[in-house]
């Protein structure tokens, strides 16, 4: 049986993380990243990391999964900003 406080927990969760989302899809239908920061990235990916590990060693699926799936977001926009901005900088060298 699911708890209310469960319920809360993943309502907050669907929150938090699908706030990512309206980005990371910004990002896959225009393949633009400038507009994101390098290090709000890596920012929210350490987070991100720090709650999963805390969510799995309480147990907690609310958290697990929240930071699981933006885990999956970030990473997705991270990469795709680490590459563009090394081929920006490959072309911008280039004569």
């Amino acid at each position: 049986m699911i708890e209310p406080l469960d319920i809360l927990g993943l309502a907050a969760g669907c929150c938090s993380t699908f706030a990512l989302a309206p980005q990371a899809v910004k990002v896959w239908k225009y393949q633009k990243v400038d507009q994101l920061s390098l290090g709000m990235l890596v920012l929210m990916q350490t987070g991100c990391i720090l709650w999963l590990s805390y969510g799995l060693f309480r147990a907690d699926i609310s958290i697990i999964w929240a930071n699981a799936v933006a885990f999956c977001f970030i990473v997705y926009m991270l990469t795709k900003k680490i590459v563009d901005d090394r081929s920006r900088r490959q072309h911008e060298s280039s004569p």
